[in-house]
């Protein structure tokens, strides 16, 4: 069958459309068939999605993005008619990309898009709106997305406001806490707790919160306390309260084990604005120890360490032993230092970093002696007669050797602990001086 002449010109629009699509991977090329495409404006936008689709296309989406964002609310619809028909993963993930990153121009069309039918469609919306940077002013927009019935469009929406959203957001979570639908006060709270903490929560939300946790801790078990860089004290007994006061720390909450657990891990990730030195979870009685969690228990690093050196003596006057401890979560160093009576009797650690030798204090502990006979190394060593050799396999098994060395010593292990370990008493989060100064960061935690 013969092309009319109408067809001709279809098919030959078509070959020039993939030909420009393809010179936008060409430098040379690139501003002529940006600009020609752009130009073509609604003409174009159907193969420009089809190729943003297309997992096996030579031109990355990018380009292809910006000229349909030029192109303006035709290239929008067609972005979003890509979402909805898109057939495979991989399809959904590139035009789902392209779609939320056209830019503020069409931030309202964007703001249309979070009541769409399609689930896909919401959740890209609000992505977009983060990618415009304009969550605070499209914050009214997003709040109802809080109890959506997709969950994933809800957790996009809440992580998207406690990214993006600002202080100026709160009053408004605050009335929905108040008075908002069901379904929107749930995740209202958390962003909340993320953007201002236990200082942007009503009196009510707080005693409310307090509540839940004393409802909980009658039935609250012992369970393993694990953090990507875990820091912790080890003193023998159950004497919470002297302890603490050795310590120097103040303001005493009780907490659950997972609540204590996710603020001193999160504590020690949020540094951009806080020290991670505010807080720490001092646990009840387990085993016979009491432990006490947190970067401000750092034994090792140089901000902390002689004062975890001088507190730890201090607390092994007074009950005859104390411990601590630091060991990275992907087994990447550790560090120790145990005190008796007064008296530091071995700080060591591997974190790998210039001059680790130089904080050495004291001798080998037998545990130290026994794994380096098992490796087949002289058991007291120096390290400036060490081979090359020898010193690289002693790094490398001492960097997971932290929890090792408290077992040896019969201290109770936050890595160990399980339901079953004998406990008695509640734990508590405790301010140090730091977090009396300086504050705590903000954050939503596991109760």
């Amino acid at each position: 069958m013969a092309c009319t002449g109408t067809d001709a010109t279809l098919l030959e629009g078509l070959v020039v459309n993939a030909d420009l699509i393809r010179d936008l991977g060409r430098p040379d090329r690139h501003d002529a068939a940006a600009a020609a495409l752009v130009t073509l404006g609604a003409v174009g936008v159907e193969q420009l999605v089809r190729e943003v689709m297309d997992a096996e296309s030579p031109v990355d989406w990018r380009p292809i993005t910006a000229v349909l964002g030029q192109i303006g609310d035709a290239g929008f619809e067609g972005l979003l008619q890509g979402l909805v028909s898109a057939s495979t993963e991989e399809s959904r993930k590139r035009v789902g990309f392209a779609f939320a990153r056209l830019g503020v121009a069409v931030l309202d069309r964007y703001a249309a898009a979070l009541a769409h039918p399609v689930p896909l469609v919401r959740r890209q919306a609000v992505r977009g709106i983060e990618h415009c940077g304009e969550a605070g002013r499209s914050a009214a927009a997003l709040v109802p997305l809080l109890g959506d019935p997709d969950q994933e469009v809800a957790r996009q929406a809440q992580d998207t406001l406690i990214r993006t959203g600002g202080e100026h957001v709160i009053p408004l979570l605050r009335r929905v806490r108040e008075r908002g639908a069901g379904r929107q006060r749930a995740r209202a709270l958390t962003v909340l707790a993320e953007l201002g903490g236990e200082a942007a929560l009503s009196r009510a939300d707080t005693a409310a919160i307090e509540r839940l946790i004393r409802i909980k801790l009658p039935e609250d078990r012992p369970e393993p306390l694990w953090a990507c860089w875990n820091h912790w004290m080890a003193v023998p007994g159950g004497d919470q309260a002297g302890i603490m006061r050795t310590l120097g720390l103040s303001n005493p909450r009780p907490v659950t084990f997972a609540l204590g657990n996710d603020i001193v891990d999160g504590d020690g990730c949020d540094t951009d604005e806080h020290t991670g030195y505010e807080r720490v979870f001092v646990t009840p009685e387990l085993a016979g120890w009491t432990l006490v969690l947190g970067a401000w228990c750092d034994p090792h690093g140089q901000e902390r360490r002689e004062d975890v050196l001088r507190l730890c003596t201090e607390l092994s006057g007074r009950y005859g032993r104390a411990q601590a401890y630091y060991y990275g979560g992907q087994g990447d160093s550790s560090a120790w230092l145990v005190a008796e009576h007064g008296t530091v009797i071995r700080r060591y650690g591997e974190p790998g970093e210039a001059e680790d030798e130089l904080l050495t204090i004291g001798e080998p502990l037998p545990y130290e002696r026994t794994r380096r006979t098992e490796l087949g190394l002289h058991p007291d060593w120096d390290a400036a007669q060490e081979s090359e050799d020898d010193e690289d396999e002693w790094r490398w098994t001492a960097h997971d050797l932290a929890p090792d060395i408290a077992r040896s010593l019969g201290a109770a292990i936050p890595l160990d602990l399980a339901a079953d370990t004998p406990s008695r008493g509640t734990g508590v989060i405790a301010l140090t001086t730091y977090g009396v100064a300086h504050g705590v960061p903000a954050g939503a935690y596991r109760i």
